[in-house]
């Protein structure tokens, strides 16, 4: 089987404490260099990664805010993928004392043990929306939107194949696009319940994981 792209999470997987590491990123550019994609498939939203991400460019595509959104790095194109939550649900978490909500172009999202309240707002406001968890945090998301769709729609846009593609993340919200993959990796530091359904575990964890997965 040929592989053409790489599809890969970012924080606890590409990143270690939200950066790329120097070798990471010269394992990237062989990639690239191989004439193979790099589609970045992370729960941020694109104003934080455009923060921390050394070279974005390197990435052919973003699927952002947990698969809600495109982003061209090259561009700065950013193609929604779902309508966001109403004003009022946010306006009404605030309300309800929600602390630290980060608010995307569709996700919004908080942090644990704050879900009994996001549920509560979700079903007074009779809203089509859905949680996913990841490490703690909470994020809320149009129903049915996850990183498998943000892929789907990213490897479209790019004229690929998921049978052509290699996955590769850490933790519960990386589930979906990895069983998207054809074949499916977990780095060493990943969550036991990731390790568990994929069809590699790499040595290295985080980004010395994903340079073996290059190799």
């Amino acid at each position: 089987m040929q592989y053409h792209a790489l599809a890969v999470d970012y924080d606890g997987t590409l990143a270690t404490d939200g950066i790329v590491l120097p070798d990471t990123i010269a394992a990237l550019e062989r990639l690239r260099h191989s004439g193979r994609r790099l589609i970045l498939v992370t729960g941020r939203i694109i104003d934080q990664l455009t923060q921390v991400l050394p070279q974005p460019t390197l990435c052919d595509l973003v699927v952002a805010d947990n698969g809600g959104l495109l982003y061209d790095p090259n561009t700065g194109e950013k193609q929604k993928l779902a309508e966001p939550p109403p004003r009022e649900f946010i306006e009404e978490l605030a309300r309800r004392g929600v602390p630290q909500l980060e608010i995307g172009d569709i996700i919004v999202a908080t942090w644990e043990p704050h879900e009994r309240t996001v549920l509560e707002v979700i079903h007074d406001l009779a809203l089509e929306l859905q949680i996913i968890f990841n490490k703690g945090a909470v994020m809320i998301l149009p129903s049915g939107v996850n990183k498998a769709t943000g892929l789907r729609a990213a490897l479209n846009r790019l004229g690929l194949s998921h049978l052509n593609t290699i996955g590769v993340g850490d933790a519960e919200n990386d589930e979906a696009f990895l069983k998207l993959c054809d074949v499916s990796v977990a780095v060493d530091n990943a969550l036991d319940v990731v390790k568990k359904q994929v069809d590699i575990v790499t040595r290295g964890a985080r980004g010395a994981g994903v340079a073996e997965v290059i190799e």
